[in-house]
């Protein structure tokens, strides 16, 4: 029993991209399912596809490499708040990754979104997950 899914699927996704496959396919979650659509909007993974077929159901996700270097387009996913210690931020305090060349996925009232948008409405909320 995975007692952390976010982190799990960070991981499949980390791992698979370690070893250079194009696909990979991870047991869905409605969080999941939003922070798979944030990677996509921010151009970090090249398509997706949910499978509703089983119970549970699957997340593919076709992962997004360069053409001509073959580096991927995700160069490091980090998982920040955990069910251990919860990572909260305020709408004047949400994080800057890479000096605004990465994003922070975060969890608000308002859904799950990147810490941009989450600044532009005014929200804050918990932080998920560092991508660059």
């Amino acid at each position: 029993m995975n007692t952390d899914p976010i982190a799990d699927f960070l991981t499949r996704i980390r791992n698979a991209i370690r070893a250079k496959h194009r696909v990979v396919e991870i047991p869905a979650s409605n969080i999941k399912k939003e922070i798979t659509k944030v990677l996509y909007d921010k151009g970090y993974i090249q398509n997706y596809k949910f499978d509703d077929s089983s119970v549970q159901g699957t997340i593919k996700i076709a992962l997004k490499y360069n053409p001509t270097t073959k580096q991927p387009a995700i160069v490091d996913l980090q998982r920040i708040s955990r069910p251990g210690l919860r990572q909260y931020r305020g709408a004047d305090h949400l994080p800057r990754i890479l000096n605004g060349l990465g994003v922070a996925i975060i969890s608000t009232s308002k859904g799950v979104m990147t810490d941009k948008e989450a600044k532009v409405l005014n929200v804050g909320g918990e932080v998920l997950c560092y991508v660059y």
